[in-house]
């Protein structure tokens, strides 16, 4: 049976679902990774020189989504059967010193929440580390934070995968880097993802109609605003349940992926997905490969924001 059937048995199987329903947990298995091997591109879509060697990094402090395992898998898979990129896993924040970070051509944001009340994870993480003085902490935090900003402008590459947005979500400098910070959510639900320019390289993975998937649709704040990116994939607000009554939007359209370039570097946002069963899209899967040729800088493609 074909990628695209199977994967749209698994749409008619999800459509079924109640609103705000949550998906089952998927075990991370053996068999789970090996469906997710068959389904991935065995090669990238852009010309490469060499491979290049990718931090994935899963830590979170605050919400845990049960996906980061599995995530992580996915990543590996990718970056194995292309042969083009080196995926080293970790949950050690010093791997975000400059002389750790050298040794990288790109970060990946694997899920990695913050606590909501100061929304820093490396603070969090120094805090739970350490018994010195909060300031003393805090001025580490911000110094690690800022690593990753000049790792970008320098020529690094950065992805951040759904709930990534919220590594610094307070930091205006990183919503500035990323693009935008996270707001809120309503309850998963399926939701119809759409391409903003079917003629972009990067979403040419997907049918021109977009696709469909169970997932929070996120909301967005702070840099988001001045609309300094690429985007590349979004849904209709008015499409969305359970919006915040305040805040209730019945026009218009959200993104849930994007790129920009900041100095010399790249950084691509990519919502999709809260959940497993989603990386059974072999779409999905080769927009993941293609997003790692973006950050690494192997794509030549549009990078007009849209605010312009």
């Amino acid at each position: 049976m074909c990628k695209k059937l199977l994967f749209g048995l698994s749409i008619l199987l999800l459509s079924n679902l109640t609103f705000g329903q949550d998906l089952a947990i998927v075990p991370l298995t053996q068999d789970w990774k090996e469906k997710i091997d068959a389904l991935a591109p065995s090669q990238t879509r852009f010309p490469s020189t060499s491979a290049k060697k990718i931090l994935l990094f899963s830590l979170h402090t605050g919400f845990e989504h049960w996906v980061i395992p599995h995530t992580e898998e996915v990543f590996k898979i990718l970056g194995s059967k292309s042969k083009q990129f080196e995926v080293t896993a970790s949950k050690d924040i010093h791997q975000f010193e400059k002389e750790s970070l050298s040794n990288y051509d790109a970060i990946v944001l694997n899920n990695t929440c913050s606590k909501p009340d100061h929304r820093h994870l490396f603070w969090d993480q120094l805090r739970a580390e350490s018994t010195l003085d909060s300031a003393v902490v805090m001025a580490k935090a911000q110094e690690l934070e800022s690593n990753v900003i000049e790792f970008v402008k320098k020529g690094g590459g950065l992805l951040l995968l759904h709930g990534g947005i919220t590594t610094f979500n307070n930091s205006q400098k990183f919503s500035e880097l990323v693009g935008a910070s996270f707001d809120y959510h309503p309850p998963q639900q399926l939701v119809q993802v759409k391409l903003e320019n079917p003629s972009h390289p990067l979403v040419a993975a997907f049918p021109k109609d977009g696709f469909s998937h169970v997932d929070e649709p996120y909301f967005y704040k702070n840099a988001y605003a001045k609309l300094n990116f690429t985007p590349l994939l979004y849904f209709d607000n008015a499409q969305i349940h359970s919006q915040r009554a305040n805040q209730e939007l019945k026009s218009g359209k959200t993104y849930v992926a994007w790129i920009r370039p900041e100095g010399k570097g790249k950084v691509m946002y990519i919502s999709p997905s809260h959940n497993a069963q989603s990386f059974e899209n072999p779409a999905l899967l080769q927009f993941f490969l293609d997003g790692l040729q973006y950050v690494v800088g192997d794509v030549n493609c549009d990078e007009t924001p849209i605010k312009k």
